[in-house]
C-alpha cells in the first residue's frame, strides 16, 4: 500500500480486484509481509477496539487472496483478539466475502425483480454457457466464476452484471458473448 495514503483509507480499497497478490486459489498469510502487517496497523488505528476492524481486515484478505479463507479468518482472530467463532460468524453473514476460491473473473448477475424483468435470468445462462460454468463454479481455466446476485443496487440500469469491481449495465443475453470476449482479451493481454 501506499505510504501517501490515509489509513482512513486502509480498509477502503477494492477488494475484488483483477490483479490481486494470490491467483485467486491460495491462501497466503496475511501478515507476515511488511505490507501485511503496515495494512494491520493502518485499519487497527482508525478504531478504538479491536472488533470493528473486522470488516476491514476481512476486506484485505479477499484482496490478498480472492478469497476468505478458514486459515485467514483466524489469522485474522489472533490479530484482533477475537474468538475464531466470531470471525467465522461475520464473514459467513456477508455474501460479498467469498468463502472459497473464485476465478479471475467474478462475473455476478443481478436477478432481481427490476433484472428479472429485464432478461435477468437469461443473462445469468448466457454467461454459463459462455463460460462453460455452472453457478458459483469457476471455469476450468480458472478465469470464470460466475454467481447470481440479489441485488447489485443499480435497478435503473438493469439488467445489471458486476465483474470484480465494475459494473456493466444494461445487459441483455446478446451482449453477453462480447463481454466475456473482452474479458478473454484481458486475460490475454490483448486489451488494457
Amino acid at each position: 500500500m501506499s505510504e501517501e495514503l490515509h489509513p482512513s483509507v486502509a480498509g477502503a480499497q477494492p477488494y475484488m480486484r483483477e490483479e490481486r497478490q494470490g491467483s485467486g486459489t491460495t491462501d497466503e498469510p496475511l501478515f507476515e509481509s511488511d505490507e501485511g502487517r503496515e495494512r494491520l496497523e493502518k485499519i487497527r488505528s482508525r478504531y478504538p477496539s479491536a472488533r470493528p476492524a473486522l470488516l476491514p481486515l476481512l476486506n484485505y484478505a479477499q484482496e490478498k487472496n480472492g478469497w476468505v479463507s478458514t486459515r485467514a479468518m483466524e489469522e485474522i482472530a489472533g490479530a484482533l483478539d477475537l474468538t475464531p467463532a466470531c470471525v467465522h460468524s461475520v464473514a459467513t453473514f456477508y455474501t460479498m466475502y467469498n468463502k472459497r476460491p473464485v476465478g479471475r473473473y467474478l462475473i455476478q448477475v443481478c436477478t432481481n425483480i427490476s433484472c428479472h424483468l429485464n432478461r435477468g435470468d437469461d443473462v445469468l445462462e448466457r454467461f454459463l454457457e459462455e463460460t462453460g460454468t455452472r453457478p458459483g463454479e469457476t471455469s476450468e481455466n480458472g478465469l470464470f466464476t460466475v454467481v447470481e446476485a440479489e441485488c447489485l443496487g443499480a435497478c435503473g440500469f438493469a439488467t445489471v452484471v458486476q465483474i470484480n469491481e465494475d459494473y456493466v449495465e444494461n445487459v441483455t443475453p446478446e451482449k453477453v458473448p462480447d463481454i466475456v470476449d473482452a474479458l478473454w482479451a484481458r486475460a490475454e493481454g490483448r486489451d488494457a
